[in-house]
């Protein structure tokens, strides 16, 4: 596992004082490579780990060798843990970590097991790739507020409210898919936020309460079945194009369900989201190749869209390009006004197109033969 090397391999630095990448490699069993994403991984957590290029370089920590933690701040420490200890590791991980806090001086104690604890990977890729993006600009005033279990307030959109400031509680992150969430909890209950959605972070200098007993994986499984159950909370039916599948299923993944084929040659489905405001204007997107049939306020909201594009979009502007003096304006025919409302003229009124002037011709080269025209 790689937080255990990360441990052993804090272990070693600090009972060397000084390693080469191809030490710590003969060490740990692995590839130099390997060492040396395990040395910059402790950096990048915050461990106070440099490097020295040429000859006689290495890694060392900061102020030299040492036989415990004690040269760590809690800060330092907190970030470790945190980078070492997601609540979904293994058995042996947590054995390691449990290892780990015994060379922690014991006033930090406390502090490096909630940060281990401070951090749920939900998801199959644990890279470090994946849990380097999608931070955003404040993922470290976040991170630290969690390690410093630190009331802060946020500015983060709300519904009604796209400015909205909120006082919250962190109390851990959590990492999908790449994209960062902070577990918070509010005046209006547990609550998770996007790091990438955040505007502000700002410290509070008042200590975060912690409910009892809390755990960051079950309060995530919570918050993650409660934003499931709002965006299936309506759901609608219609029939689509076969072509239209496809874009579909991007656009709703599971929330998608596809039925029986049509005689008309169109597909039966239904489609789950938080309202018929926001699945009505997914689909109108869709055009004619999706034709919803129910619920009827459905239909009625893409009836209402259509009479508001056609309002907004629908408009004609004539033309304040001159027609060539050899070209009519009119294609030869006799029309019909229909929806418009020109001044003298009433609807169903004849309009013919202007006679041409004898001197303009039908083609600039060749007479059309006889009998071609009636």
């Amino acid at each position: 596992m790689k937080a255990d090397r990360l441990v052993a391999t804090l272990l070693f630095l600090q009972a060397r004082g000084h390693v080469t990448a191809r030490q710590l490699a003969a060490e740990l069993e692995v590839s130099e490579r390997t060492a040396r994403r395990d040395l910059e991984a402790l950096a990048v957590a915050g461990v106070p780990v440099y490097s020295q290029r040429g000859r006689g370089g290495g890694w060392s920590l900061v102020g030299g060798a040492r036989t415990d933690l004690t040269g760590f701040t809690q800060r330092e420490i907190g970030a470790l843990f945190l980078a070492a200890g997601p609540l979904s590791a293994s058995p042996e991980l947590r054995v390691a970590l449990r290892k780990l806090v015994q060379a922690v001086p014991a006033p930090m104690r406390p502090h490096a097991e909630a940060a281990s604890k401070a951090l749920v990977v939900d998801g199959l890729d644990r890279s470090h790739a994946a849990l380097a993006a999608g931070g955003g600009p404040h993922h470290h005033a976040l991170e630290r507020a969690v390690l410093d279990q630190e009331r802060v307030t946020l500015g983060y959109p709300a519904p009604n409210d796209p400015h909205r400031i909120w006082t919250v509680d962190p109390l851990g992150m959590v990492c999908k898919a790449g994209n960062w969430f902070l577990v918070a909890d509010t005046e209006e209950g547990m609550r998770s936020f996007r790091h990438t959605w955040v505007t502000s972070v700002n410290p509070t200098g008042q200590p975060a309460r912690r409910p009892d007993d809390f755990d960051l994986a079950s309060a995530w499984r919570a918050l993650a079945e409660d934003d499931e159950r709002r965006m299936r909370a309506v759901r609608v039916r219609a029939a689509v194009d076969s072509r239209a599948l496809a874009d579909l299923g991007e656009l709703f993944g599971d929330r998608l369900r596809v039925g029986s084929l049509r005689p008309d040659g169109r597909h039966d489905i239904e489609a789950d989201g938080p309202s018929i405001e926001l699945l009505t204007a997914q689909l109108a997107g869709f055009g004619a190749r999706v034709e919803v049939l129910g619920p009827p306020e459905a239909r009625a909201r893409l009836a209402r869209l259509g009479h508001e594009l056609i309002a907004v979009h629908g408009r004609t502007h004539r033309s304040t390009v001159s027609a060539p003096r050899s070209e009519s304006h009119y294609p030869l025919g006799t029309y019909y006004i229909e929806d418009v409302n020109v001044a003298g003229v009433t609807a169903k009124d004849p309009v013919h197109a202007p006679r041409r002037s004898p001197r303009q011709r039908l083609s600039s080269s060749k007479t059309p033969d006889r009998g071609a025209f009636s």
